[in-house]
Formats: structure tokens, C-alpha cells, sequence
């Protein structure tokens, strides 16, 4: 069984409160609430209080389906943070040298699902270590070669040297400065 609470024109910025959101996600009711009665975060309190009301629906919805659910087998299955309005919420604070900051100050939505099912495997994001490696459709992998590339100097030299024509050997290339100064 799902339920599910939303807290609206909460004050302060969704960026923040990701931050509290991120770490009750995946973990049982209980563990949830004290991490969050426990962390110092503004905005804590009312995440805290969305999900004391997520539990009173989940019991609320149980009690009417006539279905024993038990609060302690909850767990936190979705829990996200949408930005809210900043109208009328703008602000001019003063700033060095006469000038003016312009402040907008947030409000933020918060939304708790939490399921008395049996809880999934994965818990966030799965890390990228354990993924193996994919291109997008038509492209092929790059081979990986055992040789050692040229290092960047010696390109650099290679593309810079005139073009000889190919019946040339390189000692028919000297010139008669070099064959007199040998000659000394």
C-alpha cells in the first residue's frame, strides 16, 4: 500500500533542501524521522513534518480499505523537492558603494510517497563503477592497442619537415656546407 503527502510554500531554497531530501530517501519510516529530527538543517523540520503526515495518511488509507498496516513497515519510497514561487519574494539588499543586490528568496514544494511493500534492491543511484560501458546506437567501441603512441614532440617535428620526393636518400641530401665543414 502507497501514501502519499505533499508540504507546499515552504521557505527556503530547493537546492537546500535536496540536500535533507537525499539522505531519508530509501530507508524505513523510522530511521527517516530521526534522521531528520537529528540534522541541522532549516529545512528539516518541514520535511520532517511531511513525512509524519505521509504515515498518518498511509494508516488513515489503511483503516478505510479495512487493511492491517503496521508503521513501522513503512519506508520512504519516492521523496523529491519542487521549486516554488519567488513572486513578491524579491528583495534589494544594500551592497558596497551605494549599490543594490537584488535577493530572491525561495520557496519549495516537498513530496513523500512511502510503501509498505517489500522494499527494492537499489537504494539512490546506482554508482557508475558497476556499469558497464555503452555508446549510443551505430558507434562501435575503440579498440585498445598494446603500442605506445608517438609522444606529441615528435609529431609536431614530423608535420613541420618539407617533402622529399621518394627517389632521394637521405645522403643525397646534404649540402656543401655540411660535406666542407667535415672535411676541415
Amino acid at each position: 500500500m502507497d501514501a502519499r503527502a505533499s508540504a507546499k510554500y515552504l521557505r527556503g531554497s530547493p537546492q537546500k533542501a535536496r540536500l535533507v531530501i537525499d539522505m531519508i530517501r530509501g530507508k524505513n519510516v523510522n530511521e527517516a524521522l530521526a534522521v531528520l529530527q537529528y540534522t541541522n538543517k532549516r529545512a528539516a523540520d518541514g520535511i520532517e513534518k511531511c513525512v509524519r503526515s505521509a504515515v498518518a495518511n498511509a494508516t488513515e488509507a489503511a483503516e478505510k480499505a479495512n487493511i492491517a498496516v503496521d508503521p513501522d513497515d513503512l519506508w520512504v519510497k519516492a521523496a523529491f523537492i519542487d521549486m516554488g514561487p519567488t513572486k513578491n519574494r524579491r528583495r534589494m539588499r544594500p551592497a558596497p558603494q551605494g549599490r543594490a543586490y537584488k535577493e530572491r528568496r525561495h520557496f519549495h514544494h516537498v513530496t513523500v510517497l512511502l510503501s509498505s511493500d517489500e522494499q527494492e534492491a537499489v537504494k539512490g543511484k546506482p554508482s557508475k563503477a558497476g556499469k558497464p560501458r555503452t555508446t549510443k546506437p551505430g558507434k562501435k567501441l575503440a579498440a585498445k592497442s598494446n603500442a605506445t603512441p608517438k609522444p606529441a614532440a615528435t609529431k609536431r617535428a614530423a608535420t613541420k619537415q618539407p617533402e622529399t620526393a621518394a627517389s632521394e636518400t637521405p645522403a643525397a641530401t646534404t649540402t656543401p656546407a655540411t660535406e666542407t665543414a667535415t672535411e676541415e
